[in-house]
Formats: C-alpha cells, structure tokens, sequence
C-alpha cells in the first residue's frame, strides 16, 4: 500500500443535467492505494462536521459517488475517483469520511473518444493509426 496527502476534495454533483463540483473545506485527510486486486482506493477527509448531515444522507443511500482529489501538493492535476461513503465518524468538532472506490482513467476515456471519433469519421487501418497520432501532436502544441 502507498500513501499520500490529500491537499484538495471536490464532490461531483449532477442537477438539472449540469455537473457541478462542491468543494468540501478539508482540515486534513490522506488517500491510499491499496494495491490489491480491485485495484481499490481509500480517501479520509477529516472535515468540519458541519458536513455530518450532508455524508450522513450520502452513506445511507449507499451513492456512487464521482470525486476529484489532489494529491501531495495544490498544483497537481486532479485525480478522479469514483467511490462510495463507506464510513464516517465524529470527532468532537470534527469527523472523518472515509471513501472508497477505483481511479477513473481520464487519459484513456480520451483516447477512447478520440478514436471513436476517428471511426465515425470513416477512418481505418493505417489511415486511422496516422490521424490518430496527427491529431494527438496538434493538442500536445
């Protein structure tokens, strides 16, 4: 298992068919890769309780839930993670959530558009190998 700081966590939420990202003020938290054969992850955020209600009503739906954290330090991309609550607990003034669920690829679910994209465009063979890898140089820059 490795371990990291969570620096940053935002809650993806669906309404009226837009996605919005709630940003949960976090006073610590650490995120785990468990390294088993799930490929699962765990992520504590200790928080304020005033969110007690608001993970409350999340863990008894038992939601999936979309995440976006960053890791170690506030400049690095942001990982998504699709989890669910799996705990939570009062400390005091405080409480800790504890999520788990896998990473979502974003790199690979962009080649995969990318050349779906290219096949509906009736790309194939070789001439789909060669635009694929012009159109990938052009958003490189």
């Amino acid at each position: 298992m490795k371990t990291f700081k969570l620096v940053s966590l935002d809650i993806v939420e669906e309404k009226n068919d837009d996605l919005t990202q709630r940003r949960i003020k976090l006073n610590d938290g650490l995120i785990i890769n468990r390294e088993d054969d799930k490929g699962r992850w765990v992520v504590e955020a200790y928080v304020d309780r005033s969110y007690e209600d608001y993970f409350q009503t999340i863990q008894d739906h038992e939601e999936e839930l979309m995440i976006q954290v960053k890791i170690t330090k506030s400049s690095n991309r942001p990982a998504t993670f699709l989890v669910k609550v799996i705990d939570n607990n009062i400390i005091g003034d405080y409480m800790n959530v504890i999520f788990m669920g896998s990473i979502i690829d974003r790199r690979r679910e962009h080649i995969e558009k990318m050349l779906k994209l290219l096949m509906d465009e009736g790309f194939q063979g070789d001439e789909l190998l060669e635009e694929f890898k012009r159109r990938g140089e052009e958003q490189r820059g």
